[in-house]
């Protein structure tokens, strides 16, 4: 049973996120400073010619410039920022509100980023429970975010929090999912004036939900 209570993923606006997400954003949601850290993570954590998921992705992925991925396959909801992203060899178009399962086989990818984007997720758990079972076993899975959101759609517990709530949130939402390890909270923020703040929740798969426990 899940210690979250139904209430704390209500949002302001329950209409569907097709209808919201359907005009393209073609905008950054954090500034360049922000972007660089996400990038700097990324280049830290994910693999030199490993398949890359970029989840709840847009017309961007802020993934290093000069690093290779055998493949880069993002999932997000609005097709057109999709098709301008350029990192990108294959995307796909799904609301993970209303179809949490992940359309790709097991332990398939080399690494996960899921960018400014998690406080709008209403089952996280699940969603993370299936980026557990995608995602190898050892790799890397970076969930990063700021102090900004759509504050509609963000999710009630979301708006509760400060900032270090928001990442033992999503470190309990990892947890809780039960098929990752070695999960910790980082700040990467600029701390440089007018700069955003950037912060990230990291962790690696051990496989499927179910054999979590086992896992080496």
């Amino acid at each position: 049973m899940s210690r979250f209570p139904t209430e704390a993923f209500r949002r302001y606006d329950e209409t569907p996120d097709e209808e919201f997400y359907k005009t393209p954003r073609l905008v950054t949601h954090i500034d360049e400073r922000a972007i660089a850290a996400v990038t700097q993570l990324y280049k830290e954590l994910f693999p030199a010619g490993g398949e890359i998921l970029d989840l709840m992705s847009s017309w961007v992925s802020h993934l290093p410039e000069e690093v290779r991925y055998e493949r880069v396959v993002g999932l997000g909801m609005n097709e057109v920022e999709l098709k301008e992203n350029p990192r990108l060899d294959e995307y796909v178009v799904q609301n993970l509100n209303r179809n949490p399962k992940l359309p790709f086989e097991e332990a398939k990818f080399d690494g996960v980023g899921i960018c400014v984007s998690i406080d709008y997720l209403t089952d996280p758990v699940v969603v993370l429970r299936e980026v557990g079972r995608v995602t190898k076993v050892r790799a890397p899975v970076v969930i990063t975010f700021s102090n900004r959101c759509f504050p509609t759609k963000a999710v009630a517990i979301w708006h509760r929090l400060d900032d270090r709530g928001h990442m033992r949130l999503v470190e309990d939402y990892l947890e809780e999912a039960r098929n990752f390890r070695n999960v910790r909270c980082l700040d990467r923020s600029p701390h440089r004036l007018f700069s955003d703040p950037l912060y990230a929740v990291v962790g690696e798969g051990t496989g499927p939900y179910t054999n979590a426990a086992s896992g080496p």
